[in-house]
């Protein structure tokens, strides 16, 4: 049975206006001051995960781009997105990727502003191993955002993450893996969540900090529950995390964009049928209307 004994504070709600007077910090003309992203997953099953997280990073700013992605997939993936840098990572006989692997994008990590592992990644016990090795070889700066199996790995295990800059992407089923309990209670379980791992958290169109505050954007209805949707959420934030915003203004900036983009399609296309990679190409406009 839930401990209700911890009521969930208040939330904010998080408007245009909120954000207006929350600018991001401004860049200036070079691809580095507007911050490196390193995007960990794409396994041999799965690479669009980690080509939409690292184009939704770029489409919301960030300035350089690397996805360590399975040694199979890796020249594919680099020209289908011609913009980014490849490392190719060993992987097992069925083609997963090997945690001890991301050893070959260790100088990557270290020099990255803001570090994705998860998106593509579809082997537990391999992705724990790498959690643990990632959250040993980023820099001190870096901002590690966790999404999709690295969750699952993170799940019970608070300290594997490391104690930096740390953001949680969690849809309701993680959340509840984390809790190791249903998540029945979108505001409390997130601010929970965010205490527990000392992380924030967006999960479901919540933000919470470690320190308990609490936020809530629109739910850029229903379309958004499309395969990849997570994948160009997570990588809207870890983007706007190497532009230099903080984790928690990275994480409501980056679920705010997520939503209106998915309002915005909705007006457009229809309440359902469109795309991940349409929602990644509509975070531009979406940043753009809020300057």
């Amino acid at each position: 049975m839930r401990d209700r004994r911890e009521q969930a504070p208040e939330s904010q709600t998080v408007t245009p206006e909120l954000l207006r007077g929350w600018p991001l910090p401004e860049p200036s003309g070079s691809k580095r001051s507007r911050g490196e992203v390193v995007v960990v997953g794409g396994a041999l099953r799965s690479p669009g995960a980690a080509l939409l997280a690292g184009r939704a990073a770029l489409r919301v700013g960030a300035g350089r781009l690397t996805l360590a992605v399975g040694a199979s997939v890796a020249a594919q993936v680099a020209v289908a997105l011609p913009e980014c840098g490849v490392v190719p990572l060993p992987e097992t006989s069925s083609g997963s990727v090997r945690g001890a692997g991301i050893r070959e994008a260790a100088s990557d990590l270290a020099g990255a502003d803001a570090v994705l592992l998860g998106p593509g990644l579809d082997d537990a016990d391999e992705t724990a191993r790498m959690l643990a090795r990632t959250a040993r070889a980023v820099g001190r700066d870096t901002v590690l955002v966790l999404d999709a199996y690295a969750l699952g790995a993170l799940a019970g295990h608070p300290r594997l993450a490391g104690t930096g800059a740390r953001i949680l992407t969690p849809n309701t089923e993680e959340a509840a893996r984390l809790l190791d309990r249903d998540a029945d209670d979108l505001d409390a379980d997130t601010v929970e969540l965010a205490r527990r791992y000392g992380a924030t958290v967006s999960c479901f169109g919540r933000i919470a900090s470690p320190d308990g505050r609490l936020f809530s954007v629109g739910s850029g209805d229903p379309g958004l529950g499309t395969s990849g949707s997570g994948d160009a959420l997570a990588g809207a934030i870890a983007g706007l995390a190497a532009r230099g915003a903080d984790p928690l203004q990275a994480a409501i900036w980056g679920t705010h964009l997520h939503a209106a983009a998915g309002d915005s399609l909705t007006a457009e296309v229809g309440r359902l049928g469109f795309l991940a990679s349409e929602i990644v190409d509509r975070l531009t406009a979406e940043l753009d209307a809020l300057s």
